[in-house]
């Protein structure tokens, strides 16, 4: 069974009749890999995420960089979760044909004072079993990255972190979920839950049984837990981050990842190559009340792209192709906020902020860890089946450059006719405009879309939850 066999029409009046294994709320990047690990491991998996399409929240928006763990606290949970993600993101990557571009990272440090600390950086990545690091004079850190500005005091080189793309590996892992028997369902909120050794949750698509939960649900975690009948140990705190990118003429100027030192509050500002050949700036770190919107601001966005000239002067003039921003859910504290309850037998993976993409699948096997330490329930595990995604990157080969892709669809981003059928002909397909973007980035080149959109409405019709033509007008 998929996604596709239970129509969205159906939503009050479906009742799911089987018991599954387990229910992951929430279709995150976390909620996929989770889906992932539990299929694997022989679990009827069900997904409840309550947009129209997986990535609908946090997920959506985020760096994109593939993490070492450098820079995590000491001992920390979170550093533990970090490297073993980023570990079977290496092991896997090549089998599901998920990019690894391999770009490396400076540190640096454009003050006396922040050059103070990257001493203490350095001992912190090696205490935390990363190799591979190296503190640089200026002109050390020009050899690595000759657009660096003259005001470089000094750099750490941490030549192992790396850029992936963020939207087709949870894919991938989703893919590989519902190719082991999991159903996904959108639009599917959950709006309360009981447990009387099974649950059962009541959602705006119907009733379900699971025997387990794990709340993957991001920036409403604490309202779902809330929801389920706990007491949430918990608040998520909205923290706002802003990004600018800069035309693919950037790229020629930076292909090393621009890391600053790091404060309590946030990592900072980053100068970013991305896998699809543009130049990133940002995030920003702005708290704010609401969990939906994330709304730009000019001034803000203009300062970022003075900051990344500032750092890289090569970047100067050269124009923006599109600006966003995401919320990542905080909490009151930094470390992640994992919340184990064999008595209810439910997980909480709570307060993922801005390592979730490198984490996600150590966070899944952790989770499933922490269910077998208490289960007693009889699953077979199962191999993981082969998944090959289609390829985004700029520095792998394109659809657009192989025979017989019936037209370029998006010219900007060189998006082919048969990228958007596979899409839409695919075990998940989009349920949004935005899930046929991150799919296949169709629309998100220079022109966002002024000349594609047309022939992409045309092309989605009747497949979406909302029709292009009414989210485009909703956006005015």
């Amino acid at each position: 069974m998929t996604e596709r066999e239970i129509p969205v029409d159906m939503a009050k009046s479906f009742i799911m009749d089987e018991l599954f294994d387990v229910a992951v709320i929430g279709a995150g990047i976390v909620g996929c890999a989770v889906a992932r690990r539990f299929a694997m491991a022989g679990a009827k998996v069900a997904v409840l995420e309550k947009g129209a399409d997986i990535l609908s929240g946090a997920s959506k928006a985020n760096s994109a960089i593939l993490h070492t763990g450098f820079d995590a606290p000491r001992g920390s949970l979170e550093l533990k979760l970090v490297q073993a993600g980023r570990q079977e993101y290496l092991d896997i990557h090549q089998d599901m044909n998920l990019p690894l571009v391999k770009t490396g990272a400076l540190v640096c440090a454009w003050t006396a004072e922040e050059a103070a600390k990257l001493d203490e950086i350095e001992q912190q990545g090696l205490d935390n079993g990363v190799p591979n690091l190296r503190l640089l004079t200026p002109d050390e850190a020009r050899a690595v990255e000759p657009g660096l500005a003259d005001h470089l005091v000094s750099a750490l080189h941490v030549a192992d972190e790396h850029v992936i793309d963020p939207w087709s590996a949870p894919l991938g892992y989703i893919t590989q979920a519902i190719a082991l028997g999991a159903v996904v369902l959108r639009q599917c909120e959950v709006l309360s839950g009981t447990f009387d050794g099974d649950w059962s949750l009541s959602t705006t698509r119907g009733d379900l049984r699971a025997k387990f939960v794990v709340n993957a649900a991001g920036l409403f975690g604490d309202h779902v837990d809330e929801r389920l009948g706990f007491k949430a140990e918990f608040g998520i705190k909205p923290r706002k981050g802003q990004f600018v990118v800069l035309d693919k003429a950037a790229a020629r100027q930076l292909k090393t990842i621009i890391l600053p030192v790091p404060n309590e509050i946030t990592k900072g500002i980053v100068v970013c190559p991305t896998a699809f050949g543009n130049i990133l700036v940002g995030p920003t770190a702005e708290e704010q009340e609401d969990r939906v919107r994330a709304t730009v601001v000019h001034d803000t966005l203009d300062e970022l792209v003075r900051h990344g000239s500032r750092l890289v002067p090569g970047l100067a003039n050269i124009p923006v192709t599109a600006v966003y921003a995401g919320l990542r859910p905080a909490t009151e504290k930094k470390e992640y906020r994992v919340i184990n309850r064999p008595e209810s037998r439910s997980i909480t993976l709570g307060g993922i902020r801005s390592t979730g993409l490198s984490s996600a699948l150590g966070l899944a096997q952790h989770a499933l860890s922490l269910y077998a330490e208490e289960s007693a329930d009889d699953l077979a595990p199962a191999a993981a089946p082969r998944v090959c995604m289609p390829n985004l990157a700029e520095s792998f080969a394109r659809d657009w450059q192989a025979d017989g892709h019936g037209e370029i669809v998006c010219h900007c981003e060189m998006v082919t006719k048969r990228e958007i059928e596979a899409a839409f002909q695919s075990d998940l397909p989009p349920g949004d405009f935005g899930g046929l973007r991150r799919r296949t980035r169709a629309g998100m080149g220079r022109c966002q879309g002024f000349y594609c959109n047309a022939r992409l409405a045309e092309m989605s019709k009747g497949r979406l939850a909302n029709p292009l033509a009414v989210e485009e007008e909703r956006g005015r």
